[in-house]
């Protein structure tokens, strides 16, 4: 009888515990990126010869919509991309660019993502598009149901990945304004694979004023 009461003790304490991983009371709270610390992020080009610039120019004349990418080679990151992507024509008719920041460069990793995504991407390396606090999703991810779902749906996609580089990190997607318009859309993700709603990102650009000279003068 005792070793049942124990054997049932720790299956009620394992059901517990799943069942808070699947909830969002462990998950830690992001912290709003303020414009101005936006605009103050160190970017490089992935050229051979870096360029170092800052993040406000990406999108000073006519906004920007901006994926923080988690891990370049995880087959999650590459299907969020590939559904940006899919709003290219749209962003292009509206003059808005896309574009995408990785925290770090592992062998081949980037030029293997360029194929998920339509637009330019440039190297974050304080990893500050991650932040103001960056935010950490370890093995709990592992048990969480929200990311079997999205495994099984980009698995289902068709698309694949490796595990090389960082990938703990969590990354986001943000909508910024031309100018000092400010942050339109910040979508951060709060677990593996949870992606922005294409819909929303589009509305947010649709509020995009561009820059003209006497706004730019102003």
């Amino acid at each position: 009888m005792g070793m049942w009461s124990i054997g049932a003790g720790a299956l009620g304490a394992a059901a517990l515990a799943l069942l808070l991983a699947n909830t969002d009371v462990f998950l830690s709270k992001p912290r709003k990126a303020e414009l101005e610390y936006l605009e103050d992020i160190d970017l490089k080009t992935l050229e051979k010869e870096p360029k170092t610039f800052k993040a406000k120019d990406l999108w000073a004349k006519n906004g920007a919509v901006i994926m923080a990418v988690r891990r370049p080679g995880c087959f999650l990151c590459r299907a969020e991309a590939a559904d940006l992507s899919s709003l290219k024509a749209k962003l292009d008719a509206l003059g808005v660019p896309l574009y995408a920041v990785v925290k770090e460069q592992v062998k081949e990793e980037v030029k293997d993502f360029q194929p998920y995504f339509k637009g330019e991407i440039f190297l974050d390396e304080k990893k500050k598009f991650y932040g103001p606090e960056r935010r950490k999703m370890m093995f709990m991810g592992l048990i969480r149901l929200g990311v079997w779902y999205n495994s099984f749906r980009a698995w289902n996609g068709g698309f694949s990945g490796n595990l090389e580089g960082e990938g703990f990190i969590l990354g986001g997607v943000f909508v910024i304004g031309s100018g000092k318009q400010g942050v339109l859309l910040e979508h951060r993700e709060k677990e593996f694979g949870d992606k922005v709603n294409p819909l929303s990102v589009l509305e947010a650009v649709k509020k995009i004023k561009p820059q003209t000279p006497a706004s730019g003068n102003s």
